[in-house]
């Protein structure tokens, strides 16, 4: 990425940059020191560094991460856990970070996408079909699947 090697201090500062422009996970930035031509030894002195400095807040990553997916994208908890997981997010991080979703707004936006999604089926005339569909879309979000029955058995 980078044609000349950074020095400690330079990374340093591009990392301390990185980091308040956003929210980032630890494999984020590791993979960004790498690339600033960064040795081993180089890269762990300064990802301690930033979490002292609290530039690098795990706990913080995931919570933001996970509320703004839920609220933008309107994934479900599935979902989430499995792209933090993909990130290198602790499994205690990932668990702080699904409690932090409002149970009333989590229930309240899978229902929006059930009957948002259901106006756009109304052509489909076999019910199985039409059902697996849904189920389907609402599995892709990231939602349960014993949320995505209830709403079956309470639409019936």
């Amino acid at each position: 990425m980078y044609r000349q090697q950074l020095t400690r201090e330079q990374a340093l500062q591009k990392a301390k940059h990185y980091c308040a422009y956003q929210e980032r996970c630890h494999s984020e930035v590791k993979e960004k020191l790498y690339g600033f031509g960064l040795r081993k030894m180089d890269v762990e002195q300064l990802l301690t560094q930033l979490i002292d400095e609290d530039y690098l807040n795990e706990e913080r990553f995931a919570v933001q991460f996970a509320g703004g997916k839920f609220r933008m994208k309107q994934w479900g908890r599935v979902k989430i856990k499995y792209e933090l997981k993909q990130k290198g997010v602790s499994e205690y991080c990932i668990k702080k970070a699904l409690k932090e979703i409002d149970d009333q707004a989590y229930q309240k936006t899978l229902r929006k996408l059930f009957d948002e999604k259901m106006k756009t089926l109304r052509s489909e005339t076999n019910q199985f079909t039409r059902k697996r569909k849904l189920q389907d879309y609402l599995l892709q979000k990231g939602y349960e699947a014993a949320f995505i029955q209830q709403l079956f058995s309470n639409d019936d």
